[in-house]
């Protein structure tokens, strides 16, 4: 038997975690889990709805987005007070990381998450779908 090189296996990149992976823990056994990597970032996806995003990109993306709609955005300041609006993304709130609450109130957000709280998620926009290039022929008209 003749040696072969193995040089063209890769190994496979190990993807590093977030660092505010840990707030997900209480929700990875829920039925209804999703975490995925989603604009630099990871959401919390529960039943097929966005329900939170965390984000370490620096201010104002240095914390946890609440996926929710204008509506809810009363009652969730109310409760929570290191929320706020989140500057860029007006329609969610944000919960920076600087905020001296910030590890109970990301847990708390999370329970509610959990407990399918209807203040908190969104549906993901719809997929656009590609458009399938029509291949030029010899003697189509340009």
């Amino acid at each position: 038997m003749s040696a072969t090189r193995v040089s063209s296996i890769r190994a496979r990149a190990v993807r590093p975690e977030h660092p505010l992976e840990w707030l997900l823990e209480p929700a990875r056994n829920d039925p209804g889990y999703e975490s995925k990597s989603w604009f630099g970032g990871r959401t919390l996806t529960l039943d097929g709805l966005h329900r939170l995003f965390l984000t370490t990109q620096g201010e104002p993306w240095q914390g946890v987005l609440v996926c929710t709609f204008h509506e809810h955005q009363a009652s969730l300041l109310a409760e929570f007070p290191a929320l706020r609006q989140h500057p860029v993304l007006k329609k969610w709130l944000y919960l920076p990381e600087a905020a001296e609450t910030f590890e109970p109130d990301a847990r708390r957000l999370v329970q509610l998450a959990r407990a399918r709280d209807p203040r908190i998620g969104v549906a993901p926009s719809a997929k656009k779908k590609k458009r399938a290039a029509q291949a030029v022929r010899f003697g189509d008209t340009l």
